[in-house]
């Protein structure tokens, strides 16, 4: 049988919707059948063809890793799921053997391949991976919420990789996960959510999720946001979201002696100078952040969800997967939150 899908056919800019083998599974497998997927920023760099996808994608690959649907095949080995079961699942394919895996540390797996990276993704009307990777979902949990899960849980593990009840919190970048992180810190208990970025449409979105006050940097000071929010010491908790040095920089000159940095955006060819005196004499403390725990991560996003978490002011465009090239245009405008693509015919 074939099937639709979104493919990185060659190199270069764009996608191409193919007719393609819908996905065989092996015994310890889940055939999900995908009701609603959204863009992430990986596929974005996917589908610019920029420096890091000409390194990580081996074309043709059909990509895509955010998604929600249902159960349509099980595996012989496969127990604990149904026909017809609502799940997503982690987009971390890993070894299960390596010293981290079986640490259960599998977020840190030297094995790792991706979905819709290493291996065929989401972005398409069926995908195939193994049952160990289905998230079943509730069904008081939207699915619209869920189609980005993945993106929520790098979000949800970097805001909560420090205790930020009754903390002052500054989030660097204000795209979707950024925004995202604002809501978390917010919704468990931070005193000030105070985010930045260059871009005043994603501000405000930022605002509408709980950030306690906005920061352009182009023309606002950070400096005079934190006197205005009585804040004498400096940041406890910084997330780095936005990959830009001089985010970085002013992390470490805002932050508190003895605060603590979660380190998830990534420099690539614009890595950052640091003063390094300045970090060890703050005593300041630095994690890298990596996709999500496996699993716990999954647990806190929907916990929080049910609790009262919403997420949806986030989501700002609609489009049919036939119509992904206009999804993708909104997308690089950078006008957009999260923008979710319908594959329900």
């Amino acid at each position: 049988m074939m099937m639709d899908a979104l493919v990185k056919a060659q190199p270069g800019k764009g996608l191409e919707l193919r007719r393609v083998p819908k996905p065989q599974i092996g015994i310890d497998d889940v055939l999900i059948k995908i009701h609603k997927t959204a863009i992430c920023g990986t596929d974005l760099h996917i589908y610019n063809w920029d420096v890091w996808s000409q390194k990580h994608i081996k074309p043709p690959r059909v990509i895509g890793h955010e998604y929600v649907g249902e159960i349509a095949q099980i595996g012989s080995n496969v127990k604990g799921f149904q026909i017809g079961d609502v799940v997503s699942g982690e987009g971390h394919i890993i070894c299960g053997h390596c010293r981290n895996c079986r640490a259960g540390n599998g977020q840190w797996c030297h094995n790792t391949q991706g979905v819709g990276v290493q291996r065929d993704g989401a972005f398409a009307e069926y995908l195939s991976i193994p049952a160990s990777n289905c998230i079943p979902i509730s069904k008081d949990i939207p699915e619209d919420i869920v189609s980005f899960f993945d993106a929520f849980g790098n979000a949800t593990h970097t805001a909560l990789m420090f205790d930020v009840i009754g903390e002052d919190v500054l989030i660097t970048g204000a795209g979707p996960i950024g925004m995202m992180a604002a809501a978390i810190c917010r919704h468990n208990g931070a005193r000030h959510v105070i985010i930045t970025d260059i871009n005043d449409y994603r501000l405000n979105l930022a605002k509408k999720l709980g950030a306690t006050k906005t920061v352009n940097v182009n023309h606002e000071s950070l400096e005079e946001a934190m006197k205005e929010a009585g804040m004498v010491e400096g940041f406890d908790v910084a997330l780095e979201m936005s990959g830009a040095p001089s985010a970085l920089k002013q992390i470490f000159s805002t932050l508190r002696n003895g605060g603590k940095v979660a380190l998830l955006g990534l420099f690539g060819d614009k890595q950052p100078e640091l003063d390094m005196d300045e970090i060890i004499l703050k005593g300041a403390t630095i994690q890298g952040i990596y996709g999500r725990k496996m699993y716990e991560t999954w647990y806190k996003m929907a916990a929080m969800v049910q609790s009262g978490l919403d997420l949806s002011p986030l989501i700002t465009h609609y489009f049919s997967y036939q119509d992904y090239e206009q999804a993708f245009d909104t997308m690089n405008t950078g006008m957009s939150g999260k923008v979710i693509l319908e594959w329900s015919k």
